[in-house]
């Protein structure tokens, strides 16, 4: 999407905490957009906004939502065709 992403994470309890992580990447994906721009500026907002998943039943239909979000927004009409998405499944 061209002004915000959304981002579906399974937390490990002994790892670091989401606040930290989202910290991470923007910090690290706003140096490299700033380094490919040539700039110095604030990329993220501050905050972020996240939601738990209760029920396994519900990460396939938000992975989906996710997926096809650039379809419904009309930028492309195939997903194929999306050239900023990508998956991991483990």
């Amino acid at each position: 999407m061209p002004d915000h992403f959304h981002g579906l994470l399974r937390l490990n309890l002994n790892c670091s905490t989401l606040p930290n992580i989202i910290k991470g990447l923007k910090g690290s994906s706003s140096f490299i957009i700033n380094k490919e721009r040539n700039e110095q500026k604030q990329f993220w907002q501050a905050s972020f906004y996240d939601r738990a998943l209760r029920v396994d039943e519900d990460r396939k239909k938000i992975a989906r939502y996710i997926v096809a979000n650039p379809l419904r927004k009309g930028l492309v009409n195939n997903i194929a065709d999306y050239s900023f998405w990508n998956s991991v499944y483990l």
